[in-house]
């Protein structure tokens, strides 16, 4: 009698406490301006923070967090980079800046499975992976291979994200991982003169938030500083500025919805 197929059991990652998917399947809406800056502001309210790219044939973590050095290796494991306070790892490290990666999705599962299990990432509260877009190899790997106590989902206001967005949420619940909150990028311009205009439309985080029956942890607007910080490798949230308060509040209330979930691995000491 041939055995039923049964898929990868997601297991914990030894000494991390929290991983948590900051996902859309829509490409272009910001994804990574907030894994970045949610990472750092929970370095700053003193927690022990990693951050991963998952985003393999497009890595840019690594741009925006300032980073260049390739990681070292020390007892068959690779050492993530540390900066702005937090651990990192991005094959943009390893492969070069104008290096393209032209890999079929088993290898992209593989080498993602790597940054899960082969990475010494130590003692963290939280492993935030920056996803990349779509629903498939790359989705199906982290959800079989590590238990994630979430996903924040990250739309702009416009219709056209929104059904992607819906798409990228509904594949990571039919895989039994439960969606935390909704930021919504790209809310509005305000010009020099104080007008605001909506330019990607309205409401859209709400709209995706109440679809998923989640909160709206934050909406953010367009701003000429996020995008500098962002060239420049120095995350916004590093400094004073329009982000730094919205991302503030949507941290703090990431840390309640993730001790709510009750979907974790080993306690972590904060020191």
């Amino acid at each position: 009698m041939q055995t039923p197929f049964q898929p990868p059991q997601p297991k914990p990652i030894p000494d991390v406490k929290h991983v948590v998917a900051v996902s859309s399947c829509k490409g272009g809406v910001g994804k990574s301006t907030v894994a970045v800056n949610l990472a750092v502001t929970l370095v700053q309210k003193g927690y022990k923070v990693g951050l991963m790219d998952a985003d393999v044939h497009g890595p840019s973590l690594h741009a925006m967090m300032g980073v260049s050095d390739e990681p070292d290796q020390a007892d068959g494991k690779i050492l993530p980079v540390e900066a702005h306070g937090l651990k990192f790892m991005s094959l943009g490290l390893i492969a070069g800046e104008d290096t393209p990666v032209i890999w079929r999705g088993p290898i992209v599962g593989r080498m993602l499975h790597q940054f899960l299990v082969d990475v010494n990432w130590g003692e963290l509260n939280y492993l935030l992976i920056d996803m990349p877009p779509g629903t498939g190899d790359a989705q199906l790997t982290l959800a079989q291979s590590v238990i994630l106590a979430g996903a924040i989902v990250v739309t702009t206001p416009q219709i056209v994200a929104q059904e992607d967005v819906v798409r990228g949420g509904e594949m990571f619940l039919k895989v039994g991982v439960p969606i935390l909150g909704v930021i919504e990028n790209m809310s509005a311009f305000t010009c020099s003169c104080g007008h605001t205009e909506h330019i990607f439309g309205e409401d859209g985080g709400q709209v995706m938030a109440d679809h998923f029956k989640v909160p709206l942890l934050g909406t953010l607007g367009l701003n000429a500083d996020i995008r500098e910080s962002g060239d420049q490798g120095v995350p916004s949230a590093t400094k004073p500025g329009p982000l730094t308060e919205v991302i503030g509040s949507a941290a703090d209330a990431l840390i309640g919805l993730v001790d709510a979930s009750d979907v974790s691995g080993p306690s972590i000491r904060v020191s």
